[in-house]
């Protein structure tokens, strides 16, 4: 039996709104709606916490920024994966609980990483961004290259746990002790971020 290595969790994490981005990592029609072309099982679940977290960032005037994953139809990654959020398609739009709203960033990614190829990077420095935090789906992929991404540039990243999905139980473990461990992350829930 393996033995998984304890993954630091705190309660409670305070961030400067001003300085802070809530990033939604492709809560997708295709990852998200059980009609979607790579459903997460446990993806939907996270949608009314993501939710809420959305209206605090909102309310608290942290910035607040959406993901894309956003393919052509000849896409070489769907020798990798089935064919999944074609650009344009019901598939790749945001899932109808979680759209953005008028003035928000929304990153268009080709690859796992949404700093791969985009301008997150500028606009997070034009916003004055100093802190992430990193949700959506999928935990050991989209998200973990996402937060990982931003890690080595130096962003303080934090990943709610509960409002995160994977497609096993594994996956997301593998992904927090990845995002602390090698990252410096910080793992919390949904409740204890705190923009302030």
């Amino acid at each position: 039996m393996l033995e998984l290595p304890e993954i630091p969790k705190e309660s409670k994490v305070e961030l400067p709104a001003r300085e802070t981005a809530l990033v939604v990592v492709d809560m997708q029609n295709d990852f998200a709606h059980p009609e979607g072309a790579l459903f997460v099982p446990d993806a939907p679940k996270t949608i009314p916490i993501i939710r809420r977290l959305l209206e605090e960032a909102r309310t608290r005037g942290a910035r607040v920024i959406f993901t894309q994953d956003w393919h052509r139809e000849d896409d070489p990654e769907f020798r990798i994966w089935p064919v999944h959020a074609v650009a344009g398609t019901w598939g790749a739009e945001i899932v109808e609980e979680l759209k953005p709203q008028k003035g928000e960033l929304v990153i268009q990614k080709v690859r796992y990483d949404a700093f791969y190829g985009t301008p997150l990077d500028h606009y997070l420095h034009l916003f004055g961004v100093k802190h992430l935090v990193v949700t959506g789906t999928v935990a050991n992929i989209c998200v973990l290259h996402t937060a990982g991404s931003a890690a080595l540039r130096w962003y303080n990243v934090v990943l709610p746990e509960d409002a995160t999905s994977a497609l096993t139980p594994f996956d997301l473990q593998a992904a927090l002790r990845q995002v602390t461990f090698l990252y410096q992350g910080t793992v919390t829930t949904a409740d204890g971020v705190r923009f302030v």
